[in-house]
């Protein structure tokens, strides 16, 4: 005899389907919210590695910042020394410039010019005398053109008076000494101060 099924077995089978779809529904969720958790946490961890190396870098850049700023205070050093070393140089060559200036003054006069004033201010000297001729005086500029200590002869004034039993021309003339500065003191002082 056939057996007939009486119960509701459609119903059944539709929970039965149902139930399974919702289970599948729920682990397919679950692996979507782990997927989605896992991706999450891969991307927070590529993020945070990267703020970690930028941390780094600026920590590395602030301690170059401060290198820079040491290594411009060491050049600012640097140049006061030299200018120190510059200035002492300087007191160094000028110390025996006196008897120099007129060991050098002996050679670079020809005979004929006679010096009645000597003036030196700084690296400048005021030359004060007589000539008896112009040649002489051309003679003079040319000898301290080839000197090794003087420069720059450069006459103001020649001025002859007539009048007189000598025919002798008075003039003028301002030359420079090589290497010295203008105003030493005021050398020494900004070269001292600077580098406080």
């Amino acid at each position: 005899m056939a057996h007939i099924n009486l119960l509701p077995w459609r119903e059944e089978a539709l929970k039965v389907q149902q139930k399974e779809f919702f289970t599948a529904l729920t682990v397919i969720a679950l692996l979507s919210l782990a997927l989605v958790f896992s991706v999450s946490l891969f991307y927070q961890a590529q993020i945070d590695g990267q703020i970690t190396k930028n941390q780094y870098l600026k920590n590395e850049i602030q301690l170059l910042d401060i290198r820079i700023a040491e290594i411009k205070e060491l050049k600012n050093k640097k140049i006061a020394l030299q200018k120190r070393i510059s200035v002492i140089e300087q007191l160094q060559r000028s110390r025996n410039v006196g008897t120099q200036v007129l060991d050098e003054i002996a050679k670079v006069i020809p005979n004929g010019i006679y010096i009645t004033k000597l003036v030196k201010k700084g690296n400048s000297i005021s030359i004060h005398g007589k000539s008896e001729s112009n040649n002489h005086l051309a003679n003079m500029i040319r000898a301290i053109g080839l000197s090794d200590l003087f420069t720059d002869a450069t006459p103001e004034s020649i001025v002859t008076d007539e009048k007189a039993r000598k025919l002798l021309s008075d003039f003028k003339m301002s030359i420079r000494i090589k290497g010295l500065v203008d105003d030493l003191d005021a050398a020494v002082e900004q070269a001292f101060k600077g580098g406080k």
